[in-house]
């Protein structure tokens, strides 16, 4: 039987000219063993969600965190709780993560960017022998930007003999959405190093002691070295 590796994948920030509101931009990869069975604990945050009144099943954390739509409505306190929900279900799914950071000030075009994504990314791949006990790996992404659905597909060809990659839609794979959740994490976790938390990421996390304690803390123990 094939022991599979799924790899959730999803960016944030775009692959633009550096800019004081985007000086960075994020590769996120999440792991998950396929042995690991989560159908009962995704039924358990489907019916949370739904119980709570919130009928659409994908929570963009970027989006929910910043009152966009289709959170534009909700009260602060509302947005707390779907973001929490998803993260406790990532971190009770046992999945590991990896995200990889660049600041756009040290790339004066596309392709050494992506050059440079495809080299840390498969370097990391190839120097951790955890990958070693998967004899199939599945990449899971939903084709948001074409630089990454390139960079990507040549990073699961250089690293993984059995292979495969799908295109997903993300309101079916809560896995994808907890990439989309690291994405934010460390986002603001690299911008709360030199600026404060946003008025709306306060509503959320109330400080950047607290974003460290209760959830950057917590979340960073699952983080693949």
């Amino acid at each position: 039987m094939d022991k599979i590796l799924s790899i959730f994948c999803d960016e944030s920030g775009d692959v633009g000219p550096y800019s004081e509101h985007s000086p960075y931009y994020l590769v996120s990869l999440v792991f998950h063993d396929q042995s690991n069975d989560l159908s009962k604990k995704i039924e358990k945050l489907d019916n949370a969600i739904k119980n709570y009144g919130y009928e659409n099943q994908l929570i963009h954390t970027g989006p929910l965190i910043r009152r966009e739509h289709p959170y534009k409505y909700l009260l602060p306190d509302e947005r707390k709780t779907l973001f929490t929900k998803l993260y406790y279900f990532m971190l009770k799914s046992n999945v590991q993560y990896k995200t990889f950071i660049y600041n756009k000030l040290n790339f004066n075009n596309l392709y050494k960017l992506e050059s440079q994504i495809a080299k840390d990314i498969s370097s990391f791949i190839f120097n951790n022998s955890s990958f070693k006990r998967f004899n199939k790996q599945i990449l899971y992404y939903d084709y948001g930007q074409q630089s990454i659905t390139r960079t990507m597909n040549i990073v699961m060809s250089m690293c993984f003999d059995n292979h495969e990659t799908r295109k997903i839609n993300p309101n079916d794979y809560k896995l994808f959405q907890v990439a989309d959740l690291v994405c934010t994490l460390e986002l603001i976790n690299k911008k709360i190093q030199t600026n404060n938390l946003t008025k709306s990421e306060q509503y959320i996390f109330h400080s950047k002691s607290d974003f460290r304690k209760d959830f950057y803390k917590k979340y960073s123990r699952n983080i693949m070295s």
